[in-house]
């Protein structure tokens, strides 16, 4: 018997198969899990071709988490897919313009570009966690993604600070919404080859780095060990962590220089 057994869960941002939302999909289903994908937008026709190389195929939501009504029906839409009860919610959504927010552009960022990024990678967390609340059944494990936001990165500008807000909401998601038995947790993985990294001028450095660096080496084509991650904290093996941010870098956050 798997580990998500008997649970439903949520998984946003389902692109590619390079994606760590798929691998996170595909190994959430071989452990038990019913799972449901949600995109929005172009990349909506993308993800229901994708999601038609997983066994079973999984339902796919139109979600824009930057649509209150949308949000605001999310339960409902949850309901006419046959769910009653809502075990896990993966939030694996981030955006920053690239020309703008990306790549050294820090110091001269519209703010326009600062807050689209983080309300789409760092707010929706809180406002995904909230449309899905009424469907978690006196528990249930929230899973965000993130690129430790705890040190500056080459290029990685405002999707950083970005991050950094969406580790900050994890905790407060935990504090407030664990009297309900209700648990946030964020993965933080090393640089996996998705397209969403591939946009970020000069992020091929990042696999240098990590190439160097990481005692525990690292692929970055190779989604499973943070997808693996992200399905044990939607699982009950970790019933009493919350607020954590969990690392799957291949052990570089611990080294020095």
């Amino acid at each position: 018997m798997g580990i998500l057994e008997g649970k439903t869960v949520l998984v946003t941002g389902v692109t590619m198969t390079s994606s760590i939302a798929y691998k996170v999909a595909e190994i959430a289903a071989a452990e038990g899990a019913t799972v449901l994908v949600s995109n929005f937008g172009r990349a909506l026709s993308l993800t229901n071709r994708i999601v038609k190389r997983l066994d079973p195929v999984p339902a796919v939501l139109d979600l824009d988490v930057t649509n209150d009504e949308q949000l605001a029906g999310l339960a409902d839409q949850l309901r006419e897919h046959g769910v009653e009860r809502l075990d896990g919610v993966v939030h694996s959504i981030a955006f920053a313009n690239p020309e703008t927010a990306l790549g050294g552009a820090f110091l001269s960022t519209p703010f326009n570009d600062v807050s689209a990024s983080m309300q789409i990678s760092a707010y929706s967390l809180v406002a995904l966690t909230m449309a899905c609340k009424p469907l978690f059944g006196g528990s249930a494990s929230v899973v965000g993604l993130t690129f430790d936001a705890r040190v500056s990165w080459p290029a990685y500008d405002w999707m950083g600070v970005s991050k950094a807000a969406l580790e900050s909401a994890s905790r407060y998601l935990a504090r407030y919404l664990g009297p309900e038995g209700v648990r946030s947790n964020i993965v933080a993985a090393g640089p996996v080859d998705t397209i969403a990294k591939k946009a970020i001028p000069g992020s091929s450095s990042f696999n240098e780095i990590w190439a160097d660096r990481a005692p525990l080496g690292w692929d970055a084509a190779d989604a499973t060990p943070t997808a693996k991650a992200v399905v044990a904290l939607l699982s009950d093996w970790f019933p009493a962590t919350t607020g954590e941010m969990i690392h799957v870098d291949g052990g570089l956050h611990s080294t020095g220089a």
